[in-house]
């Protein structure tokens, strides 16, 4: 009797052992963002650029993949995860396209060194950049651009949409190609405030100097009130 019982108590700790077994050799898959294949710049010096700060939404303030839902509604990925940093991500890729497509060295992420002095700094805030299997890639952003005065030259909303398969690796090269294309309309936005005319300082007016007296003019003497003790009476 005991070993009739024993046979199925073992099948079942064979099975739950099994199970996670399988669980254990089955990592999340890590991800990063596409950048494309951006080129060195040709120039060594080039427009200079302040790309940030760059603002992300709470929500992508982590490493959770996340997946939008027909809903709208989010929910973390089973089979995959960002690796690292994703605003660190977005920060390099941005970085490197632009300094690619502006053909510049001196595109560069705050805090810049001393004695930089940016042509242009890009205010940019990035509030929406996820997909879902079912769903499009979507990034929605904004950006405001502040010229050597830190006058605002200009600001743009930008929504943008990406298909892909519905796997989880195209989805975040479809959210990678929508950075690409952001980039790619910073750089029309920028490249006019390549030409801006050099800050001057206002030059404060000249002090009138005081008249020349001339030295070799006789000086014509005042007359002045002669006061006597003399009254004068009238009939």
């Amino acid at each position: 009797m005991m070993n009739v019982l024993r046979l199925p108590l073992i099948a079942l700790l064979a099975g739950v052992l099994g199970l996670a077994g399988c669980s254990v050799h089955q990592p999340a898959s890590l991800y990063q963002l596409d950048s494309g294949n951006p080129g060195q710049p040709k120039q060594s010096a080039g427009m200079a650029v302040l790309l940030g700060p760059v603002t992300l939404a709470d929500y992508l303030q982590r490493e959770t993949l996340l997946q939008r839902q027909a809903d709208g509604s989010l929910s973390a990925a089973t089979d995959g995860r960002w690796a690292g940093s994703l605003s660190s991500d977005i920060d390099q890729l941005l970085v490197r396209q632009l300094a690619w497509r502006l053909d510049s060295q001196r595109v560069v992420l705050p805090p810049a060194t001393a004695g930089f002095a940016p042509d242009v700094q890009v205010l940019l805030s990035i509030t929406r950049l996820d997909s879902g299997k079912n769903q499009p890639a979507i990034l929605d952003a904004q950006w405001r651009l502040l010229d050597r005065r830190g006058q605002v030259r200009d600001s743009r909303m930008v929504h943008l949409e990406q298909k892909h398969d519905g796997s989880t690796a195209d989805q975040v090269k479809a959210q990678g190609e929508l950075l690409q294309q952001l980039s790619e309309q910073l750089t029309v936005a920028l490249k006019p405030l390549a030409n801006q005319p050099p800050l001057i300082e206002p030059r404060k007016p000249d002090p009138k100097p005081a008249p020349k007296q001339d030295v070799n003019r006789p000086k014509i003497p005042t007359a002045s009130p002669i006061r006597t003790d003399m009254e004068v009476f009238r009939f």
